[in-house]
């Protein structure tokens, strides 16, 4: 049997589609961080358990949400709630839990939307997400930007994830990201000085790889801007006009405010030690 899983605050835009592409697995888990709108309303209309936690980051709210599912359930599919799952990959997903191996968690890709269209070269296209997973048998690490980690074979599906980013608007997606590049500011900290293996740049561990490349990202100069020509140039984000380049624009305003308030913790950091 499969549970679903969705962490949800404040989801109500888009819930319901999300909840409804989920109605060929056994059970629904809503793990609410206490959502003041009409997120948990949507939620009962699909009879989905609701679970409430306080969030604090998002591995330990993940880790507990992993943790609530009954060892009744084989396999647990993890989504967010702008996230909609297609017919092709529920047939999909259906046929991983049915199957015999060694696989105890299945990374997938997701298209971003942005502006009414696939933004597929300047979202960075394909980036792969751990979502289903064997009961028991996955851990998650790192407060944000989350790692996964498996006690077995790792596998992937062809099929893809509808990931809608902006489905509350532009101004919450502001927000949420001046949170995100403080948490995101803060483990710049503590990671920029660990050690830098080039050659774990070329790994097949998606974890290590994807680890490799933010600890590098960490050095570069002018990093915001690295980024910004790396998705719309190199990576072809002008092919998606308008959008594309609106997205690129974002990017680099997020990884600028990233990138300031590093400087100023690492400022006051220094500040603190001189006056210690």
């Amino acid at each position: 049997m499969t549970s679903a899983i969705i962490l949800t605050y404040n989801e109500e835009n888009i819930l319901d589609q999300c909840l409804s592409a989920l109605n060929f697995v056994d059970q629904i888990i809503v793990f609410d961080s206490f959502s003041t709108d009409n997120t948990l309303e949507i939620a009962k209309k699909h009879d989905a358990k609701i679970i409430q936690r306080t969030f604090d980051n998002y591995a330990a709210q993940r880790n507990a949400a992993l943790e609530s599912i009954s060892k009744d359930y084989d396999w647990i599919l993890m989504v967010d709630a702008d996230e909609i799952i297609t017919e092709p990959l529920k047939n999909e997903i259906t046929e991983a839990t049915h199957a015999n191996n060694d696989i105890t968690m299945y990374r997938v890709r997701r298209k971003d939307m942005f502006q009414d269209k696939w933004i597929k070269q300047s979202s960075g296209y394909p980036t792969w997400f751990p979502r289903l997973f064997k009961n028991g048998c996955v851990t998650v690490e790192r407060e944000i930007n989350e790692e996964y980690n498996t006690t077995g074979a790792e596998g992937v599906l062809q099929e893809h994830l509808i990931h809608y980013p902006f489905n509350k608007g532009l101004t919450w997606w502001f927000d949420k990201h001046n949170k995100y590049s403080e948490m995101e500011a803060q483990k710049m900290l503590q990671e920029v000085n660990d050690k830098l293996v080039l050659s774990d740049l070329f790994s097949n561990d998606p974890v290590l790889k994807r680890k490799t490349q933010k600890r590098l990202s960490y050095k570069l100069p002018f990093r915001p801007l690295f980024v910004f020509t790396a998705f719309y140039i190199l990576k072809l984000g002008f092919l998606n006009g308008k959008a594309g380049y609106t997205f690129c624009k974002l990017r680099y305003m997020y990884e600028t405010m990233i990138d300031i308030k590093f400087k100023e913790f690492k400022r006051q950091q220094r500040k603190a030690l001189k006056q210690a």
